[in-house]
């Protein structure tokens, strides 16, 4: 057992479980994380994405109440079927564009550089969000999941595809695309959360189902412990963020993204920090 490595994905799976609900891109954080570690090889990428398994059982752990309800209720209830179909149609978006454009985009932009100019990017697009909604220059027309129409979700599953590009987060891309859209802050948060399950499973699936020719059974200590610490870092997480946004705005994320950004292509700039592809 190499002990060092199994440090590595103990590493790893901290920063994937602290920053995949967060909007500042846990795939940013790892691709960076990764560069420093020297743990960003094919079957390191491979890992990235199962130990995200991880960080959504905690959200299935957080919601489960909700979860069991909408089952329970499915074959008579409404609401339960709607929002079950609204997880669907938000859910396809990424499934088509992730099969077409997913390989060029993991050849071409999985890179440091890309990753901090994404950050920054998406830093000033959180600003400018929420200036814009706490100037009343963005109506709130949904202020629960439940209530959300078939054609937000499908609104809300196109702003996801964003994230396919590293660094933009999937949590930022669905929570501030749907504040921008009209849900409220928690109603974009829980939608958010409800379709990282899906989305979320099926990319560790299908990630771990087509790279299975690089792996073997001795890598079987690295991902179990990847997977059990990003589930344990995620249930915090959530459990703090769900709490924060009842009283905060995400200001401070945006700023965090813009300076984690700039020390990022500052240091690769000058050669400080050697930011392997």
């Amino acid at each position: 057992m190499d002990i060092a490595l199994l440090i590595k994905a103990v590493i790893m799976g901290v920063v994937e479980g602290l920053t995949e609900f967060l909007p500042i891109s846990s795939t940013g954080h790892l691709i960076l994380a990764g560069a420093l570690l020297g743990f960003d090889d094919d079957k390191a990428k491979v890992f990235d994405i199962a130990i995200q398994t991880g960080a959504i059982f905690a959200v299935i752990l957080v919601y489960w109440q909700k979860i069991r309800t909408t089952l329970a209720d499915l074959p008579t209830q409404r609401q339960a079927q709607q929002l079950a179909l609204n997880v669907l149609i938000a859910f396809l978006p990424a499934v088509v564009l992730g099969l077409l454009f997913g390989k060029t985009i993991k050849g071409h932009l999985f890179t440091p550089v890309v990753v901090a100019t994404t950050f920054i990017v998406g830093g000033f697009i959180i600003l400018w969000a929420e200036k814009r909604q706490s100037a009343g220059g963005n109506a709130v027309r949904v202020t629960d999941a439940d209530d959300m129409t078939w054609k937000d979700a499908l609104k809300v599953g196109l702003v996801q595809c964003l994230a396919m590009v590293p660094g933009t987060s999937r949590s930022g891309a669905t929570i501030i695309g749907g504040m921008l859209l009209g849900l409220s802050r928690k109603a974009a948060t829980d939608f958010s959360f409800y379709l990282a399950i899906p989305t979320l499973i099926g990319a560790g699936a299908y990630s771990l189902y087509k790279e299975r020719g690089l792996l073997s059974v001795a890598d079987v200590p690295m991902f179990a412990v990847g997977l059990v610490v990003s589930f344990l870092s995620a249930w915090v997480c959530v459990r703090w963020l769900l709490r924060f946004i009842a009283s905060h705005s995400f200001t401070g994320f945006a700023y965090y993204r813009i300076a984690f950004g700039i020390v990022v292509l500052l240091t690769a700039w000058t050669g400080t920090v050697h930011w392997a592809a």
